[in-house]
């Protein structure tokens, strides 16, 4: 369901891949039966070709990776959270615009 730019988070390696970036990372919290979260897919997927270099975009499959998500308190899907210095500087929830996702990563980046 990941496009080439886009990076596959989980439980195992979240601590270096995004609380440890040196980067912003923006985080798409999902699960496959999630209607909305395919939805957005396509989006997150974009923003990690546009983004390339400057942010680190990735998905987490919340269905496969429960310690994180709960450490986050993502109690609903698709969640959308952006981390620099390994804290959690914007949080998205339900389907955003690409636009809205552009003008936080420009904040960051």
């Amino acid at each position: 369901m990941a496009g080439a730019d886009t990076l596959t988070f989980s439980d195992d390696n979240f601590e270096t891949e995004v609380l440890k970036s040196p980067t912003p990372v923006l985080v798409d919290f999902w699960a496959d039966w999630c209607m909305p979260c395919k939805a957005l897919g396509p989006t997150i997927d974009e923003l990690a070709t546009e983004y390339a270099g400057r942010v680190k975009v990735g998905k987490m499959d919340t269905e496969s990776n429960r310690e994180t998500p709960v450490k986050f308190n993502i109690q609903a899907i698709p969640t959308v959270l952006i981390f620099k210095g390994g804290q959690v500087v914007q949080k998205f929830v339900g389907l955003t615009s690409k636009k809205d996702f552009q003008a936080a990563l420009s904040s960051v980046s």
